[in-house]
């Protein structure tokens, strides 16, 4: 008989980490130690500051023999902004006031926001309640089913009362909460319209039903929410770079807010309130297919003032609103001119009286509570609304194929200079012409009403926003240019030609080398599902696979394309951004007549909507992937835990007390009740001092704002097994017989700082001696700021570097790595590009040194790839034509660079793999699409 199993005792998470931003908990003083060491490093500069890089090639063959070289660890190539000057609206600038709305003096603290107890989570009992509550419901989903089991379970235990009674206690508690109540509501929308003469069809008939809730209670919750505070901005704003450029980023940095809040200046009753534009969204979403083909039009929105990090980070900046009816109706009406106009009238009707709430408040201010806890007099304004194509044709009345935004016509949309659509122009033309007329002649649908008609300061053509997920990523790329290359293959080729060229073009996208955050694409394009996320992770690797196969014009216009992409979606954009933009828009129109030439594009000029819209940019942070994400959490998850019969009502209850947990979540959050793990009261805590800088007073993982915090570099916590510790015996464990000396020769940099030569050109005798050991590591964590890509709140992104003898089992893996090389020199001219060959680490009179072993490219040529725009580098030979190598400080590298394979003409070999396309070829493209990050400092 066995003997029996000797259980752990469960540790409570009793030590706490010691940063005020950090809820972690460790069970052991050692947990906390390396959870500290991860998650909170010190970004500081070394003891001993690395020195400039010696490589001989690099510099000799560089861009320019002048370039000044930059201390390694000095600065990011791409940093935070510079101090920036921020104007702030001088009249409609958000005034703290009472709940009279009487403004109170300077400086004056708000009022309390509760009376309520720190220790009182009513409706829950105490903070367990509420965080099993949270876990079971909104965390896990559990079925109600499966938490009568828990609790019944829990109830089996000796003394153990469980936290509630069964599942209708659960959802009781929830339901009781006040916080983020929002209750849904609906209303029935019929046909009232004349009856045609053979009679009433069946869905003339019928009433549809809207369900909404008050928007003005979402935004008084949106606007009352403390956890926006310090990342909402309560007045337009005009922000200036050091160098006198405007720079625009979040929504109350555009003109339109403050030209908005120029005119509610106008009535002097407003002056000292807040302009809090309310942006929208919808797009219908399908949660089943086939014969049970289940459809919803949620409606979205929220408040402008919060800055784009927060309404990207689901952190209820984005609220559901709505949904709106679908008329349907069988095939002998669908086509039915009659139908047809109700059902668009349906849906701005619906928008217009769900949204009619607002309207008092957009001209008369009343008093809101604010994230910082102040009351202030808010003035409602109509934002964006972000909608894809089919939609804004429906949202601004007019017929299909023609510009939401302007008068084009739709045979040439890319018209020089077309003028923009108003809300007085379609008064006036709706006015002096027929229907027939304004359809054919001006692409208005002159039977509508849009559900602006009857809101100040509302023009529908005017917040209609450029789709970048729909009309440029999926529809530009994906469906345009991606399919027009393939078109073009086939018909210079022949379908069977053309299918070895795809084939191979497949290939050349799966040998693509891995990269932090890169989608692979094992089969290349080979599959039928995409998703915005396959258009975007296809654009990063698109160029290299087709050059060579298609003409040089068309690969120049795709690349024209991207270079567009990646500069709208910049975190800021400043008057040099926007340059940038009219030059790639203009590039890309001046090179995809290819298209037309090659007989791709069958019609006398290119004019395509989605294209078109590329002439009205986006604005950053309203977009459709916004709301494309918000599908997940508010319709798909809650469709999926319906009973899937008459699921609405089930989907809103869900909605509502997710929405509750997120304010309970909040309230207690704010009120101190939430720090560190949950604990019974019989658990003593320990929080250890924050850890002591000498050199800083700030021991903040993150930088404050405006800050400049370098690239920081830091090693594995865990070494790499299996490696020799002596150096010796490491070179040749690693097969580099060089090792030693050029340690040496990097000692001699660090110890000659100002010696006129260079460790790599000193006589190796003259070099220090090092019979230490050394410590391998398998890979590094590179922080660096780049708020264009997903990153914290304060734009730092974190990246792991790696050199692997095995990576997930299967051959090495040695990532590429960008060095800094000169500051006064834009992009990829200031940097270097090296492979890792080793990571590691060791001790020389007192100092450790974390350095990196690396293989060296050296660009070719002085300007980037004509075609593609990238840059190409090869490997930096010695006289013997083995790889210059070097040891360099971890403080010099920037980050990780992607590298991909100049294939050339010829086919790609079967044996070529994304594990070794690294290996195999001589000339390589610098990836500047990997990343966001990548497109601002390797350009």
């Amino acid at each position: 008989m066995p003997p029996p199993r000797v259980r752990a005792q469960h540790t409570a998470l009793r030590f706490l980490c010691p940063y005020a931003s950090c809820n972690k908990g460790c069970r052991s003083p050692g947990g906390l130690k390396r959870h500290t060491a991860a998650v909170h490093p010190k970004h500081t500069q070394p003891t001993q500051p690395p020195l400039d890089i010696q490589s001989p090639a690099p510099s000799d063959r560089a861009f320019d023999e002048d370039d000044e070289d930059l201390r390694p660890g000095s600065v990011d190539p791409v940093g935070p902004r510079a101090q920036a000057v921020t104007h702030q609206h001088p009249i409609i600038d958000g005034t703290p006031c009472d709940l009279d709305g009487n403004d109170l003096p300077a400086g004056e603290a708000p009022p309390a926001r509760t009376a309520l107890a720190d220790d009182d989570f009513s409706p829950y009992e105490d903070r367990a309640s509420f965080e099993i509550a949270d876990f079971l419901y909104r965390r896990n989903q559990m079925p109600g089913t499966q938490i009568d089991d828990l609790m019944n379970l829990w109830s089996a235990k000796e003394d153990a009362e469980p936290p509630f009674t069964n599942k209708e206690d659960v959802y009781e508690t929830i339901d009781s909460t006040t916080l983020g109540d929002a209750p849904w509501e609906s209303f029935s929308v019929k046909y009232q319209g004349l009856e045609p003469e053979e009679g009433s069809a069946p869905w003339m008939e019928q009433e549809y039903d809207v369900w909404c809730r008050n928007p003005r209670t979402v935004m008084r919750n949106q606007l009352a929410n403390p956890d926006f505070d310090g990342e909402i901005d309560y007045q337009a704003k005009q922000t200036f770079a050091a160098d006198g450029q405007r720079e625009y980023s979040d929504m109350m940095s555009g003109n339109w807010a403050w030209q908005q809040s120029d005119t509610i200046a106008a009535d002097i009753s407003n002056h000292g309130a807040m302009f809090v534009p309310v942006w929208t969204g919808s797009d219908k979403t399908t949660v089943s297919v086939g014969t049970g083909h289940v459809e919803f039009y949620p409606l979205y929105a929220g408040i402008g003032n919060v800055h784009n990090n927060v309404r990207r980070a689901h952190r209820n900046a984005i609220s559901l609103i709505g949904f709106l009816a679908i008329p349907k109706t069988d095939r002998e009406y669908k086509d039915d001119p009659i139908f047809r106009k109700f059902r668009r009238q349906l849906f701005h009707s619906s928008i217009a009286r769900i949204l009619e709430p607002l309207k008092a408040g957009m001209t008369t201010a009343e008093v809101t509570r604010c994230p910082d806890g102040h009351f202030r007099r808010v003035i409602y304004g109509l934002g964006p609304y972000i909608a894809d194509y089919p939609e804004q044709c429906l949202l601004a009345c007019i017929v299909q194929n023609w510009c939401p935004r302007c008068t084009s016509r739709p045979d040439n949309l890319d018209t020089p200079n077309p003028g923009r659509r108003t809300a007085e122009h379609t008064e006036a033309v709706c006015q002096a012409f027929n229907l027939k007329t304004l359809w054919e002649d001006y692409g208005i649908v002159g039977d509508l009403v849009p559900y602006t008609a009857d809101f100040p300061r509302a023009d529908i053509h005017a917040l209609i926003t450029p789709d970048l997920l729909h009309q440029i990523i999926k529809g530009t790329f994906k469906d345009h240019l991606v399919t027009w290359v393939g078109e073009y293959l086939v018909d210079t080729w022949g379908p069977t030609a053309a299918a070895k060229i795809m084939a191979d073009i497949d290939r050349r996208i799966a040998a693509v080398p891995p990269f932090p955050c890169l989608r692979r694409f094992p089969e290349g394009r080979g599959f039928k599902q995409w998703t915005g996320d396959d258009s975007k992770a296809l654009m990063k690797v698109y160029l290299p696979a087709i050059k060579e196969h298609v003409p040089p014009q068309m690969v120049r216009a795709i690349s024209a394309f991207l270079d567009f992409c990646y500069l709208v979606r910049r975190n800021t954009i400043n008057e040099a951004t926007l340059d940038a933009i009219d030059d790639a828009l203009t590039r890309f129109h001046h090179d995809r007549v290819i298209f037309e030439e090659t007989g791709v594009v069958h019609t006398v000029t290119i004019s395509l909507p989605r294209q078109h819209s590329m002439l009205f940019g986006a604005p950053n942070g309203i977009c459709s992937s916004i709301t494309e994400s918000k599908h997940i959490k508010a319709v798909k998850e809650p469709w999926r835990r319906s009973s899937h019969h008459a699921a609405l009502g089930q989907m809103l209850v869900i909605n509502q007390r997710i929405d509750k947990l997120h304010a309970s979540r909040v309230d207690f959050k704010s009120r101190g009740m939430l720090e560190g793990p949950c604990l019974g009261f019989s658990v003593p805590t320990i929080v250890p001092a924050l850890p002591v800088d000498d050199d800083d007073d700030d021991d903040d993982d993150t930088p404050p704002d405006g800050e400049l915090m370098p690239s920081s570099v830091t090693l594995a916590r865990r070494k790499a097994p299996g490696y020799p510790r002596r150096i010796v015996q490491l070179a040749a464990h690693i097969s580099q017989p060089a090792f030693p000396d050029l340690l040496r020769r990097f000692l001699y940099d660090q110890l000659n700082p100002g010696a006129e030569i260079a460790g790599a050109d000193i006589a190796i005798s003259d070099c220090p001696m090092f019979a230490g050991k050394v410590c391998v590591y398998p890979s590094a964590g590179v922080t660096f700021y780049a708020p264009s890509d997903p990153s914290s709140l304060s734009g730092l992104r974190r990246e792991r570097i790696r050199s692997v003898r095995s990576w997930r089992r299967g051959p090495a893996r040695k990532d590429c790595i960008f060095i800094q090389k000169a500051n006064n020199l834009p992009g990829f001219r200031g940097l270097h590009a090296a492979r890792l060959q080793l990571l590691f680490s060791f001790h020389y009179q007192g100092i450790t040194y974390p350095c990196a072993l690396v293989q060296w490219f050296i660009p070719l040529g002085d300007e980037p790839c004509e075609d593609t725009g990238m840059w190409m580098v090869e490997p930096e030979m010695d006289d013997d034509d083995s790889r210059v190598t070097s040891v360099i400080h971890l403080d010099c590298v920037v980050r990780g660079a992607h590298l991909i394979p100049v294939y050339g003409e010829r086919h790609l070999d079967r044996t070529v793999h994304f594990t070794n396309s690294l290996d195999l070829y001589s000339e390589y493209y610098i990836n500047k699409y990997a990343d966001h990050h990548a497109f601002e400092i390797a350009f």
